[in-house]
């Protein structure tokens, strides 16, 4: 395993110098869901929260939160970024909602995290939305599915890790 590059030689947390490296396009995909009641669901499905569009709030939710990841977590870079897609699925086998991001741009840093945000904050929105008729919800399975771009190349998970 390789030294973390947040890390200097004392071990003391510092943010990356990424001046000196390559610009590359870049690509990150994360993926998430809520899991919750068949009758919950039924709640979004129908469009018939009391807080209202669910789907659509969380939609823009996860958007504002990958352009604000460097606000969040304390190590990420700002970045100019040139794509943010999130889309919500209803899964009725789940039964819930599953979230997927991804996030673009050509640049010197990755967007895995920004990605990730953006799934963790819409996965919150959903929970948010329809909170008052099923606090029993579970938010499951937020991770990198794919990333590409920069001198790591592009890293994939099997569909059946997911």
């Amino acid at each position: 395993m390789s030294r973390l590059s947040h890390l200097d030689s004392q071990g003391q947390a510092h943010m990356v110098d990424v001046g000196d490296k390559a610009e590359t396009a870049r690509i990150a995909v994360a993926e998430g869901s809520v899991v919750m009641q068949a009758e919950t669901l039924a709640i979004v499905r129908a469009g018939d929260a009391k807080k209202g569009d669910v789907l659509g709030t969380a939609r823009l939710a996860g958007i504002m939160a990958a352009k604000r990841a460097h606000e969040l977590i304390p190590l990420c870079h700002p970045l100019l970024l040139t794509k943010i897609a999130v889309d919500l699925a209803i899964d009725e086998a789940l039964p819930g909602v599953r979230v997927r991001a991804e996030v673009r741009l050509t640049g010197k840093t990755g967007v895995e995290m920004e990605a990730l945000t953006a799934v963790s904050v819409a996965c919150l929105t959903v929970y948010d939305m329809v909170k008052a008729v099923d606090r029993g919800m579970r938010i499951e399975a937020i991770q990198l599915v794919h990333k590409s771009g920069g001198k790591s190349g592009v890293y994939e998970v099997a569909e059946g890790q997911r």
